[in-house]
């Protein structure tokens, strides 16, 4: 009876995962009854439950499942020195971690993930994503620097040092607020950007910030240079809105940077969206391209050296695995383009200016 019920659990679960896949083969259908339907409510729940505490809960969890992981591992290796008859113990085993697998992949989904299968910013704005052409590079490559470049001389003039965390994680609150006001459908309340716990860890492996999709939390790597904290902040905003594609979080990131008041955060922006530009018309033109990094003002050229040598001091040989595993993912969830789907927002970036006329 025991062994029917379990299969009958995996059926159940394999049925849920299955509609699921194809509901999410709609961008249509996605985008009205779940991104801009169900989801808001989920993510205001998830953010009102955990929201207030002072630690990332999910990095907590995240530790824990570490650790569940390896006891798993090693588990299952003392079962294959036992040498005891496999069915009596590697079958029930591996049906416990089929159903664990597809209870994740449920909940991963249904909390945040069939966002990726969305219509997405660029339908709600109307902008039409085109490839963009050599001109096009070049003109944004060239708005892109002389935002940098006002925003850095405005913040060396005012004197204006980096805000502490939490202090930044309620402007960029505050940013969205201000988003929301020319964009109705942007809605962020209550906040919830944390601290990254495993931000030594970050260091290594690459990452400047995370969105777990199962609390809710956005985390920011506060180790990495300042300079970088209040783009990145409104990145893992984005994720929490329900724009789940990495390119579609940097705009809609951009988009709540360029409206705050605060002039770090255009510098954060501005600078990150130039860079993501000029590797972009670097790859058609690269004595353009670097011409206009010649042109950035010398405290740019600092805080880029910063970045470098910051990242040069974490370079090891597990990064690039992880990069190969993350650029899998991203491949798996609508992202062809792996880990350079961030540099995609580029397109956005030209079909906004084209409509809007601003950067």
């Amino acid at each position: 009876m025991k062994f029917q019920r379990s299969w009958i659990i995996i059926g159940i679960l394999s049925i849920i995962a299955v509609l699921i896949h194809l509901f999410s083969a709609n961008s249509f259908r996605v985008e009205h009854y779940y991104s801009t339907g169900l989801y808001p409510y989920i993510s205001f729940s998830l953010r009102f439950l955990l929201g207030w505490l002072p630690f990332s809960f999910g990095d907590v969890m995240y530790g824990l499942l570490v650790l569940w992981l390896l006891v798993r591992l090693v588990q299952f290796i003392r079962l294959l020195i036992t040498r005891q008859p496999l069915p009596d113990k590697v079958v029930p085993f591996l049906k416990r971690t089929l159903v664990s697998f597809l209870s994740i992949y449920i909940i991963f989904n249904v909390f945040w993930g069939i966002n990726y299968n969305r219509k997405g910013i660029a339908s709600q704005l109307g902008l039409t994503v085109e490839k963009y052409t050599p001109a096009d590079l070049k003109l944004l490559n060239s708005l892109l620097l002389q935002k940098a470049n006002a925003a850095k001389a405005m913040l060396l003039r005012q004197a204006i040092t980096p805000a502490n965390s939490i202090r930044l994680f309620a402007q960029s609150g505050e940013a969205y607020q201000q988003l929301s006001q020319q964009f109705t459908f942007i809605d962020y309340h209550p906040a919830s950007v944390k601290i990254s716990l495993w931000g030594w860890l970050g260091n290594y492996v690459g990452f400047l910030g995370y969105y777990n999709p199962f609390t809710g939390e956005g985390q920011v790597n506060t180790t990495i240079p300042k300079f970088l904290h209040p783009y990145t902040s409104c990145h893992e905003i984005a994720h929490q809105l329900g724009y789940a594609k990495e390119n579609e979080a940097n705009f809609v990131g951009y988009l709540a940077a360029a409206a705050s008041r605060d002039p770090r955060f255009h510098y954060s922006v501005y600078l990150d969206l130039f860079l993501y530009a000029n590797r972009n018309l670097y790859e058609t033109d690269s004595t353009i391209a670097n011409s206009f990094i010649t042109q950035l003002l010398p405290e740019v050229k600092d805080d880029l050296v910063e970045w470098r040598k910051f990242n040069a001091r974490h370079k090891n040989p597990v990064e690039p695995m992880v990069r190969w595993i993350y650029g899998k993912y991203l491949e798996s969830n609508q992202q062809p383009s792996g880990v350079m789907s961030y540099d995609e927002v580029t397109g956005l970036l030209v079909a906004y200016h084209k409509k809007f006329g601003r950067i």
